[in-house]
């Protein structure tokens, strides 16, 4: 996991270790430092992602553990959990989905305001774990589109902590416009969503 950096804007990072090389992109000056709208606005959603957990199972005690004094999960930035789609940016699709669910969660998805992001937890999210039966989804990428997958059954705290790191990086390196291309309307297309 990296380590969090602090810069003085007006001299160099304070941390010896870190090369000018890994500051942002931007133009430097005696006490100011200016780089572009996109990183901005990059490095203030990566850093202020609301989760909508939709627990189900196991995974949900893990995330619970995630989310405990422990793994503080608010250190990323995700402190606000909510429970109404239309106040979270991240859907967390934890645990076992029925098939009869799967309408659900994609009315749950459809509901959250852009940009959003979907993130399945553990196996049974991912590929429908050990149940490959008629009644479980077998992956929620059935219905919606995932952006990050986190592995294991059940997952442990550090990997749906990694797999927000994750998401945290592709939020920040996501272009303004991305939502607007061609490239994402037909992958909503392709699922049926307009």
């Amino acid at each position: 996991m990296a380590r969090p950096v602090a810069y003085n804007l007006i001299k160099k990072p304070l941390e010896a270790d870190i090369s000018l090389a890994e500051m942002p992109e931007g133009s430097m000056g005696e006490g100011f430092f200016a780089t572009s709208l996109n990183k901005v606005i990059g490095l203030a959603r990566k850093n202020s992602i609301w989760p909508l957990p939709f627990a189900t199972s196991c995974c949900g005690i893990e995330f619970m553990a995630t989310m405990g004094s422990h793994y503080d999960l608010a250190r990323f930035g995700s402190e606000r959990v909510g429970f109404s789609p239309r106040q979270c940016d991240l859907l967390m699709v934890i645990g076992t989905i029925a098939k009869k669910m799967g309408p659900v969660v994609k009315q749950v998805y459809l509901q959250m305001a852009e940009p959003r992001w979907v993130m399945a937890v553990g196996a049974c999210a991912s590929s429908g774990g050990i149940f490959d039966t008629y009644s479980v989804l077998q992956g929620i990428d059935q219905v919606i589109p995932v952006d990050v997958y986190v592995p294991g059954c059940p997952p442990r705290p550090e990997a749906i902590i990694d797999g927000v790191i994750r998401i945290q990086d592709l939020v920040g390196k996501e272009s303004l416009r991305r939502r607007n291309g061609e490239k994402y309307k037909g992958l909503l297309e392709s699922y049926g969503i307009q």
